[in-house]
């Protein structure tokens, strides 16, 4: 497979503190990667730090061998890459729609490209077709978070990031949006997400990566980081399953 993003070497730093501490990893075209770790370990800050959020002090992110590390965050938007970020950050005040026309900035002088776009949204969100001319403030967390992708889906990206889709929602909202994503990889968008629901990533992933600390600890297929010893005890109830049988 074709390499769509490569991190290497990457280096970010909050002041005097290294937050992502040498990092290096892949995504192909069509593949979802997971990135798994526990709160702090600077999943958000690799998201942001791809979309040109954050300044890089060391190390290298390229889309398609092209280099992004002064690249401004709109101009990476332009290149093929979009992000959904944690807690949703809908603008309240706009509509549904509004939200979305604003995630098709990019597309601003092709009213064609944003219709299509649009149109797809709709199709993988019939609610926000539902919903179209109401506040975005006052739709539910579930709807929130789907317009949030829908939203960054409207740049029509290569690649979508997507940091904790899953927070905050019931169970059965959180399997509807893992099918939703797994649709969106199917329609040919290749997806790095971060997630802390480790069972429900691994899932849907074709492979993944462990983040501690600001390290890459462990990395691989999906169904080998799901029956790696480690992998269960911190991040899919392994150790309490053993405790509980062992009682």
């Amino acid at each position: 497979m074709t390499v769509l993003l490569k991190v290497e070497d990457l280096h970010i730093f909050y002041g005097s503190i290294e937050v992502l501490k040498g990092i290096s990893l892949e995504v192909s075209e069509g593949e979802i990667v997971a990135v798994l770790g526990a709160n702090g370990a600077g999943k958000s800050t690799l998201l942001r730090a791809i979309s040109g959020l954050l300044p890089i002090r060391n190390g290298n992110i390229q889309l398609r061998g092209e280099k992004l590390n002064k690249v401004q965050a709109y101009e990476i938007v332009i290149k093929g890459i979009s992000h959904a970020p944690e807690g949703r950050k809908v603008f309240i005040t706009l509509t549904v729609e509004e939200n979305l026309n604003l995630g098709a900035y990019t597309h601003r002088k092709d009213a064609k490209v944003i219709t299509d776009a649009k149109e797809r949204v709709f199709n993988l969100f019939p609610i926000l077709k539902a919903r179209r001319n109401q506040l975005a403030g006052t739709l539910s967390g579930g709807e929130q978070q789907m317009l949030s992708i829908g939203r960054a889906l409207m740049s029509t990206p290569r690649i979508l990031l997507l940091d904790e889709p899953s927070l905050g929602l019931a169970p059965l909202l959180v399997r509807q949006i893992f099918q939703i994503i797994r649709e969106i990889n199917d329609q040919g968008v290749s997806i790095l997400l971060v997630e802390q629901n480790a069972r429900k990533a691994l899932s849907i992933a074709h492979r993944g990566y462990v983040l501690e600390t600001g390290n890459i600890s462990i990395s691989g297929l999906a169904s080998d980081l799901k029956s790696n010893q480690k992998v269960q005890e911190a991040y899919l109830g392994g150790a309490a399953f053993k405790k509980k049988n062992i009682v």
